[in-house]
């Protein structure tokens, strides 16, 4: 035993003289290491935090979703919640599957006509061949993009809240997922006939939140009101949510959420003219969000004597999506201006539904629909700010782009999606029985509740 334990640091002793003994093995290992590439490493290090910057903000565009249902259950019937917060899961689901199946190749074919092309199935190869800044992966690319898709499927869902059929649902999500959202997305964001015509919209007034908004008008006329929503002589009845923590803490969500949405678009962070344009269009976001929630809280308040939550709730809203399509290119006043004209707009949309006795009961169509075409139209009007990103540069200012633009994409969205609305309901796929509507769809539709026990029960 003692001459086993002798042996081991004399073994350590010889392996130390023959390392000594033998520099030319030390030498070989050095000629070995491969010469430091400074300018590969800052590539490379640029290369990763692009992406690594574009992955977070498709992560908190994903997070948008959350922020969604909580809206929408929020503003509508306690009874209704599991059918809202199913049809807000299963739009992302079954809209993630179809935008990577065929979505992706139609917004982003490569070479196209302008107006209508295919690319390939699924993504596609790699995307960047050199670590740089800027470049980005396919992958992260669309990852990002398919969260846009899933924003503006997820829209319509709070519009048709308590009457439609789930099926019915699922069939207008996968179709706005697959085809009516990518190929007007093309005519813009994949280098289609409105960009070539000039056309602007950073981050998706219209390719978005325009096209989910007419889409939803489209879904509210063919489906018509609730039961109870407007009396015989017209009247319009108030059918107040069954939350409103929960659908003010929805908004705080998809606040939070934009700030994937407008800064991630701008598509890099890495460098000076990147890193100055990404905190522009923060601080654009913000202010136009807290300028829609002042002003439709101080609109509501001259009308009706008392501020309304509710519609400062949707004011945030409204501010957000006005700036969308110009965050990168106005100035912080301006963007204040912006999400002031949203905050009275989505007030005055609302009260304009009640009117031609249309039900949407999140005010979808005045939030997205509405304030999504004026901030193509507040594109042309403000968009001259001399520190707006590279991308912004010489196409503000285009007014018959713009007004193309703001008319074609909520056509495209409206006529499209009235169709198959129209297509659903004659085949009586669309609306629930009168019972199921009264019941609540939770029970009817799928069975379960979102507040179990609390019914009364009695016993013989």
């Amino acid at each position: 035993m003692k001459n086993k334990w002798f042996k081991i640091p004399a073994l350590i002793a010889a392996a130390l003289v023959l390392g000594l003994a033998s520099p030319s093995l030390a030498q070989e290992a050095v000629a070995a290491e491969p010469a430091f590439d400074a300018a590969a490493t800052a590539g490379e290090w640029a290369y990763a935090i692009d992406n690594m910057f574009l992955m977070f903000c498709a992560v908190l565009v994903l997070f948008m979703q959350a922020g969604f249902a909580l809206v929408e259950s929020g503003f509508n019937s306690a009874k209704n919640t599991v059918n809202i917060l199913f049809k807000n899961l299963m739009d992302l689901s079954i809209g993630m599957i179809l935008y990577f199946i065929i979505g992706y190749g139609l917004m982003y074919p490569g070479d196209g006509n302008g107006w209508l092309a295919f690319g390939q199935f699924g993504i596609g190869g790699n995307g960047a061949d050199v670590a740089e800044a800027g470049a980005l992966t396919l992958q992260v690319d669309w990852l990002f993009q398919v969260a846009f898709a899933a924003t503006a499927a997820t829209i319509v869902s709070g519009a048709v809240a308590g009457r439609l059929k789930f099926h019915a649902y699922l069939v207008y999500s996968a179709v706005l997922t697959a085809f009516i959202y990518p190929i007007s997305g093309y005519w813009k964001w994949g280098g289609g006939w409105l960009d070539q015509m000039g056309f602007y919209d950073f981050a998706g007034s219209l390719v978005v939140h325009a096209c989910g908004g007419f889409a939803a008008l489209a879904a509210a006329i063919v489906l018509g009101p609730r039961i109870g929503r407007f009396s015989k002589d017209g009247k319009s009845r108030a059918m107040p949510g069954h939350s409103l923590p929960l659908a003010t803490l929805g908004v705080f969500i998809l606040l939070i959420g934009w700030f994937g949405f407008n800064p991630g678009s701008q598509l890099a962070i890495v460098g000076k003219d990147n890193t100055e344009a990404v905190m522009l269009i923060a601080v654009n976001t913000l202010l136009a969000a807290g300028a829609g929630a002042v002003l439709a809280m101080v609109v509501t308040w001259i009308m009706h004597k008392k501020p309304d939550l509710t519609m400062a709730a949707n004011g945030v809203l409204a501010g957000l999506v006005g700036i969308t399509a110009n965050c990168d290119g106005v100035t912080n006043v301006s963007a204040i201006i912006i999400g002031a004209v949203a905050g009275v707009l989505v007030v005055f949309g609302v009260k304009l539904l009640d009117m031609l006795k249309i039900d949407d009961p999140v005010g979808a169509f005045p939030v997205h629909g509405l304030c999504g075409v004026w901030g193509g139209i507040a594109t042309a009007i403000f968009g001259s700010y001399d520190g707006c990103s590279s991308q912004a540069i010489g196409d503000y200012g285009n007014w018959v782009a713009q007004i193309t633009g703001s008319i074609v994409i909520p056509i495209w969205a409206f006529v499209t999606m009235f169709i198959l609305f129209t297509i659903l309901k004659a085949i009586g796929m669309l609306r629930v029985s009168k019972e199921e509507e009264l019941r609540g769809l939770d029970i009817g539709e799928h069975g379960e509740e979102a507040y179990n026990g609390f019914q009364i029960f009695t016993t013989n």
